[in-house]
């Protein structure tokens, strides 16, 4: 091991012990108080581990980054839950302890032999994320092209704005959840990656940070540190579960950046033509006449698709899609008709 990895590795659990005492600091619960406290330890002595042996060990300072202080300013100021996504970049640890209990997404083992087991993942995700897809695009072109028809625009402006919303969209939104889905596998890789050289170098400290973490999640101390020791001793599973609970990571969730791409552009331009069709097969205000229909028809279904999501009404739901989207096609309505006298 060279002297600049060995340094790197102290720093970083440096940070991560500067950081510890930072959300215990701001922790109410005294349970997960005295969890990062305890973290803090266990990351000051794999520290220790690391300086070991190094004789310019002695000469080692550690200050703040620039990222570690704005972290820490960032939760004091908006409080842990929020900054948990930043948090875990950071590697820090205990982060699932602020799922929701019984949300199927971290549920705690009720035996050894639950340990390693996959874990829940969030279902209807994807359909959801089309539902908004259709939604934004749909709302964003209706919006563009009522604006446009509101300066008195002849038809083939009004339609080149119209497929010009369309691509512009659909393209901004499948860059926008590339980036967004790549980010997270990053983040999940670059993790795993620190997770495996841990568990090579100190696993019974590893084993130990997630006893810690069992047991702030109500489990009894020696009942979680036999479940900690069970884990470790299952390399297959260690690495899947410490990344869920140590971290808050959930790898179910992670999909491949061109499939979401994909799915984005395809249900932005879906919802991005439905407003545009009717210019295609008629004109004037027959056209738009069956564009506002069919825009409104739309946002109605789309409401009511929302509810299976949030557990209201399907027709309360859509009815407030429906104002929402009209309320907007009206706005730029307006706001073209002022801006198309103006220019006249």
């Amino acid at each position: 091991m060279s002297a600049h990895s060995a340094h790197s590795g102290w720093h970083e659990e440096q940070r991560s012990a500067f950081l510890y005492r930072v959300l215990a600091g701001q922790e109410t619960d005294p349970t997960r108080k005295q969890l990062f406290g305890r973290l803090a330890e266990e990351a000051l002595e794999q520290a220790g581990m690391w300086a070991r042996g190094e004789s310019a060990a002695a000469s080692w300072r550690f200050t703040p980054d620039a990222r570690t202080r704005l972290v820490a300013a960032l939760v004091r100021r908006f409080g842990i839950r929020a900054m948990r996504p930043a948090l875990a970049a950071m590697k820090v640890r205990g982060m699932s302890v602020y799922s929701h209990s019984g949300d199927g997404i971290h549920p705690m083992p009720q035996s050894v032999e639950d340990i390693g087991k996959r874990h829940k993942s969030v279902q209807g995700g994807n359909l959801r994320a089309a539902i908004f897809g259709v939604n934004d695009g749909l709302v964003s072109n209706a919006s563009l092209i009522m604006g446009i028809a509101g300066a008195n625009a002849e038809q083939h402006t009004l339609l080149l704005a119209g497929v010009a919303g369309l691509v512009a969209g659909a393209f901004s939104m499948a860059s926008g959840e590339y980036v967004s889905v790549r980010s997270q596998r990053e983040l999940f890789e670059y993790q795993i990656g620190l997770e495996r050289d841990e568990l090579e170098k100190y696993p019974d400290e590893e084993a130990a940070e997630l006893a810690l973490i069992y047991a702030a999640r109500g489990v009894p101390l020696a009942e979680a540190k036999r479940f900690s020791d069970s884990l470790i001793a299952q390399p297959q599973h260690a690495l899947d579960t410490l990344a869920r609970e140590e971290l808050g990571l959930n790898p179910d969730e992670l999909g491949s950046p061109w499939g979401a791409a994909v799915s984005s552009f395809t249900a932005f331009a879906i919802g991005a033509a439905i407003p545009l069709l009717p210019f295609l097969l008629a004109q004037g205000k027959t056209a738009l006449a069956v564009s506002i229909a069919a825009s409104a028809i739309t946002l109605l279904g789309v409401g009511a698709a929302l509810s299976l999501f949030t557990g209201r009404g399907a027709v309360r739901s859509g009815l407030r899609m429906l104002a929402i989207g009209l309320a907007a096609g009206a706005l730029t309505y307006l706001i073209g008709k002022i801006v198309g006298v103006s220019l006249a």
